[in-house]
């Protein structure tokens, strides 16, 4: 469907509320993303070009992504909190032909804009930026009316750069005009039953691909997106209670957050009104999913996959109880598991995920090299997860490959180490690490975030420890453990490599 089908019936209606009071109807997003597109098109902007969005969560970012989306362009979200030198190669290394930039992230747009002479142009909204032109006086000579064919265009969303550089993901443009179905959109519709009378609430930062792609997936059904600027536990329980949400989508770091609320506070919010409460990006540790399903129920389902979308498992609350800690059944494309010889695993042993897909289409950009690296042959590709499948053909994920420590010549998952610390009362986030030994390879060190109204000291680290001996085989037990606050993005993903640059030594 088009945003005008949704106009015709309810032009009022809200299609975007921003936590504090920043509204956008479907009539509204209409018009102006018309408008925008309409100045793509004048400033000779083609199918196939790419723009780039600097910008914090505000209902601009629907209209700048609309207009693309209407354009037959693809569009790169910028995450805004990287570093001016980080951000321009993105903005560069996609192509970008416009900037399109937040004036509340005037200093960063600046930079870039500096350092991108590629430029066509760079405009500015919500307030000026000097050399940026103003997108809401631009389009304001602009008609309101749609051109007469409307290409569809699609996100160019780069990886997170855990590992180095970020990947920009591309995908062929499809050759249909914008109306029809975007990817998430049947699994929206099929897994968790999303309607015209849905509404969605995005608690995460829109140049991540889960929450702009979700949030537009809702409005193709004509649902209402209620967006967070920042995560908040409480502020996400009283978002929900206020505007009746149905469907949200989810991080686990944001279940721990949430649990660890008082009780008192969980009980004062009424969430009745939520039918599916979808979480990925990150595994979810088996103890706290049981009790996100202890407090809302069998409303909580997951999936995993990527932008590359080449793959996709999904699982509901009741499967997932019979198959713990499992990301579900393929959906789309056949799971292999491949051992380090190239050769296929029989079940529960553990190797990394391929999915065969015969109609795998996307490149790594300006990375040949990097897109091979992630093919076993044309048919079979892999996001880098380790895993194996169970006798029923559900998969469980294991680990990044990059992630894997050999110590002593043997391989160990850190994920298995951080789910146990994670049971202990007195731990709010962990991480696991190898760092170079001279004698074993890899030492194994875990980064501890201490809970609320506990110390990280040696007598902690001695009790984690011995925890850790009763739970898991000593051989993977931490012989270090750290106390700090660990990176993670908005999204949830530990910034694995920056703990590996601070703990690089044997301490």
């Amino acid at each position: 469907m088009k945003l005008m089908d949704h106009v015709n019936r309810s032009p009022a209606k809200p299609a975007v509320i921003v936590e504090g009071g920043q509204t956008l109807s479907f009539l509204e997003l209409e018009q102006q993303s018309a408008q925008l597109a309409n100045l793509f098109a004048d400033i000779g902007l083609q199918r196939g070009d790419n723009i780039a969005i600097l910008m914090t969560n505000r209902c601009e970012y629907f209209v700048i992504a609309w207009a693309a989306q209407r354009s037959g362009l693809y569009y790169t979200p910028v995450n805004w909190h990287l570093t001016t030198d980080e951000a321009s190669y993105i903005v560069k290394d996609c192509g970008a032909r416009i900037l399109l930039a937040d004036a509340e992230l005037t200093n960063l747009a600046c930079s870039v804009h500096q350092q991108t002479p590629s430029l066509a142009a760079s405009y500015s909204v919500g307030g000026p930026i000097e050399g940026f032109i103003s997108m809401t006086e631009a389009i304001s000579g602009y008609p309101a009316t749609p051109r007469d064919y409307e290409p569809a265009g699609s996100m160019m969303l780069y990886s997170s750069g855990t590992t180095g550089l970020p990947k920009g993901i591309k995908r062929p443009l499809p050759e249909q005009d914008y109306g029809a179905p975007i990817r998430i959109e049947p699994l929206m519709a099929e897994m968790w039953g999303f309607t015209a009378e849905s509404s969605y609430l995005c608690p995460a930062p829109l140049y991540h691909s889960a929450p702009l792609s979700w949030s537009m997936g809702a409005h193709k059904f004509g649902c209402t997106v209620v967006i967070m600027q920042k995560f908040d536990p409480e502020a996400f329980l009283a978002q929900i209670e206020r505007y009746r949400i149905s469907h949200t989508q989810c991080v686990p770091t944001m279940f721990v957050r949430l649990l660890n609320l008082p009780d008192p506070v969980k009980s004062q919010y009424d969430t009745s009104s939520l039918q599916a409460a979808v979480h990925a990006a990150a595994p979810c540790p088996v103890h706290i999913k049981e009790q996100m399903l202890d407090w809302w129920g069998p409303i909580i389902y997951e999936f995993y996959s990527g932008s590359e979308w080449f793959g996709t498992t999904a699982i509901n609350a009741l499967e997932w109880l019979a198959h713990k800690g499992s990301v579900g059944k393929s959906l789309q494309g056949n799971v292999h598991i491949i051992g380090e010889d190239g050769v296929e695993l029989p079940t529960g042993e553990t190797g990394l995920v391929y999915f065969e897909n015969p109609q795998i289409n996307f490149q790594y950009h300006n990375a040949p090299e990097k897109t091979q690296a992630a093919m076993l042959n044309d048919n079979w590709a892999t996001y880098g997860d380790m895993g194996y499948l169970d006798s029923d053909s559900y998969l469980y994920l294991v680990d990044r490959r990059t992630d894997l420590i050999i110590s002593g010549g043997v391989n160990i998952y850190p994920s298995e180490i951080e789910n146990a610390l994670l049971q202990h009362e007195a731990v709010l986030d962990a991480a696991v690490i190898g760092v170079a030994h001279s004698e074993w390879g890899e030492k194994v060190v875990a980064v501890v975030e201490p809970a609320p109204g506990y110390t990280g000291d040696n007598t902690l680290a001695e009790t984690l420890k011995d925890f850790c001996r009763r739970h898991i085989a000593a051989f993977k037990c931490p012989r270090q453990i750290e106390f700090s606050n660990l990176p993670r993005t908005e999204t949830g993903k530990l910034q694995r490599r920056k703990l590996k640059v601070q703990y690089a030594t044997d301490t």
